[in-house]
């Protein structure tokens, strides 16, 4: 069986005896094996997988199996899965083993869900290419000359090559969307205080959501309706009931569709990505659908102000690793000074240094209300914006990228170039909103691209029904 079935439908040949969890785990681990050049996964917890598989398939036939039985899912090495290692592709956190699971991972167990694996990101969660990961570059299963998109790029190529069915990723500022776009595949960022961020090593706190990346949106939905919900461990969290999303995937009525002026006029977007969503806006018109363009005149903002705040909650998250407490100690620290300069100095990465340096800098007594004060200003505006606009319509349906797959080592030079990949993606974050970016268009370079919807707050459930429509109506 094929890696774009469902997991619903998995589970009902398996429940006929046409396959099983152990025969679709070896077709994994077999995959994995054949593009281990891919660099998609840090570490594949074999054994594990297998003993769990073989228990799924007991529970799949005496009817005692959880929702997600068969799903073989991997996760972004961010995200705390006991007595196993967790480097969010760091070399600070080298040998480093959790403690304690995840909330995500805890939830997905409990559903008897079979962890494959961790995967390939970039360091912290920190770039849009996973160029910056300590272990090496993931290549882009479409091409392996391309980038997969970041940082979340070893989760996008592990289900685009069906080295698993599905992954978990995360999403600070596009870090989920961006690579589905590139990789061809749905990735859901859900409303910030929806899925608990409990075992997520965090970046910037106020920004950080796990979400499902998958082949279709039933898979997401279904992923999204175990892991979503009320948890003791994260304050922020919403005590909203989460909804059985997987079986409200029906759109009702007609759809009033708002697209940013700014987005698609905008001089840094590919031609034929702004054609495909001009075809994709006339397309949705002609089935009754009200779709019109509406000023955003914040769309050179949203970088800016995403990259002020962010580094400056990473300046504070990050300050934990130090040498003392866990991670990496430098063999050449002799005081407790020379520890914590020679130990991080050693432990993290160039992007890593950048974004701590940014962030302590905007946060310095002297800059802190040039930079970071207005940056939070202009993320209020943004956010009561964009709010303003979904008062009137139900989604925004913007590009999720500017451009296909970069190569490798195109822009790794120019971090500002680099940062400007996110300019679609960091509006979603700035506002606490839901988005996906659905694998709907294809240029004539041969590379995929993705459109993007965002949402009202905590309506996942009609993001999803949305969705679910235009991969039926639009897809190929």
């Amino acid at each position: 069986m094929g890696a774009a079935n469902t997991i619903i439908s998995l589970q009902s040949a398996i429940k006929e005896g046409l396959t099983s969890c152990v025969e679709q785990l070896d077709n994994y681990l077999a995959a994995i094996e054949k593009n281990k050049d891919l660099n998609a996964f840090l570490e594949v917890f074999e054994e594990e997988a297998l003993q769990q598989a073989k228990k799924t398939d007991r529970k799949l036939r005496d009817g005692s199996a959880g929702k997600l039985a068969g799903l073989v899912i991997a996760i972004k090495d961010n995200l705390c899965y006991k007595d196993h290692q967790v480097s969010a592709s760091s070399k600070i956190l080298n040998g480093f083993t959790s403690l304690y699971n995840s909330t995500v991972v805890e939830r997905l167990i409990a559903e008897d869900a079979i962890i494959l694996g961790r995967l390939n990101c970039d360091e912290f969660a920190m770039g849009s290419s996973n160029e910056n990961s300590a272990y090496g570059n993931v290549l882009n299963p479409i091409d392996k000359t391309k980038i997969p998109g970041g940082s979340s790029g070893g989760a996008a190529a592990a289900v685009k090559a069906g080295l698993c069915h599905a992954a978990l990723g995360t999403d600070t500022g596009g870090s989920i969307r961006q690579p589905a776009s590139l990789c061809d595949i749905v990735g859901l960022k859900p409303t910030y205080g929806r899925v608990s961020r409990h075992g997520c090593i965090a970046y910037a706190s106020s920004f950080d959501q796990i979400g499902p990346m998958t082949n279709n949106v039933e898979d997401a939905a279904l992923i999204l309706e175990v892991i979503a919900g009320p948890d003791e461990y994260d304050s922020t969290l919403s005590t909203k009931e989460v909804p059985e999303y997987s079986k409200l995937l029906e759109i009702k009525g007609k759809k009033r569709i708002a697209y940013l002026n700014e987005c698609i006029n905008s001089e840094g977007l590919d031609p034929e990505i702004r054609s495909t969503m001009e075809a994709s806006f006339e397309k949705l018109r002609k089935k009754g659908h009200t779709v019109e363009g509406v000023d955003f005149p914040f769309l050179d903002f949203l970088v800016p102000a995403y990259y002020v705040l962010t580094t400056a909650e990473a300046s504070s998250n990050l300050a934990r690793y130090d040498g003392i407490h866990y991670g990496h100690r430098s063999k050449e620290a002799t005081d407790l000074d020379s520890t914590y300069k020679k130990s991080r100095s050693e432990g993290f990465g160039k992007e890593v240094k950048r974004r701590i340096m940014l962030g302590t800098f905007v946060l310095s007594a002297g800059y802190y209300d040039a930079y970071y004060s207005k940056a939070q200003k202009v993320r209020r505006i943004i956010k009561e914006k964009t709010e303003d606009i979904l008062s009137a319509y139900d989604f925004i349906m913007i590009p999720t990228t500017p451009g296909t797959a970069l190569k490798i080592g195109e822009k790794i030079n120019d971090p500002v170039a680099m940062y400007l990949e996110d300019i679609f993606t960091v509006q979603a974050n700035l506002a606490g909103l839901p988005s996906i970016s659905l694998p709907l268009g294809q240029h004539s370079n041969g590379l995929p691209f993705g459109i993007q919807l965002i949402a009202g707050q905590m309506k996942e459930d009609a993001l999803l029904a949305i969705s679910e429509y235009l991969m039926a109506n639009f897809r190929n």
